[in-house]
């Protein structure tokens, strides 16, 4: 199974991911940029993940 992790502007927790499915769980694991428009190497029975964010706004002054 191949996982590939969504990132985008605001994101939280992609590298967490890449992490614990890459090196905790030794799966094929991809980053994938938000403004990609297809999924080359992907296919049935390989998972997508959309990690929690933010908006824009919480960072520290």
């Amino acid at each position: 199974m191949k996982f590939g992790i969504i990132v985008f502007p605001g994101s939280n927790c992609d590298d967490d991911m890449m992490h614990v499915l890459g090196n905790v769980l030794q799966q094929d694991t991809v980053k994938i940029w938000h403004k990609e428009t297809e999924l080359e190497g992907f296919g049935a029975g390989d998972c997508i993940v959309l990690p929690g964010g933010f908006s824009y706004g919480d960072y520290l002054p």
